[in-house]
């Protein structure tokens, strides 16, 4: 994810940028229960408290704002969730960084 954060096509003031990372930490360790590599995709599954579908949404919403390489695709409930991220070819390492660290901060 620091990967992810300090890129060059990130546009998001360095200020915000450990906010952002702390963010995305707190959902990981907190909700996902599965992370899974699907070609150049990551699929994750998500599960938890009543507005999580609404908070994930947000979070990707502000992600794409500044770092308009992810694609994002969230569906289901608060207590089933996919969230899928996509990148282009060139940025594939960040999506590696970023499945990983959910990974073990799931862990």
């Amino acid at each position: 994810m620091e990967t992810l954060l300090n890129t060059d096509a990130c546009t998001m003031p360095t200020t915000e940028r450990p906010l952002r990372l702390a963010e995305f930490d707190a959902l990981f360790a907190s909700t996902v229960r599965s992370v899974e590599r699907r070609g150049d995709e990551v699929r994750m599954r998500l599960a938890g408290e009543d507005g999580l579908a609404e908070r994930v949404r947000a979070l990707t919403a502000r992600e794409t704002s500044c770092c308009s390489f992810f694609a994002f695709t969230v569906e289901g409930t608060d207590q089933d969730l996919t969230l899928d991220i996509s990148v282009p070819p060139a940025r594939q390492e960040i999506l590696d960084a970023l499945a990983e660290r959910a990974r073990e901060l799931a862990a």
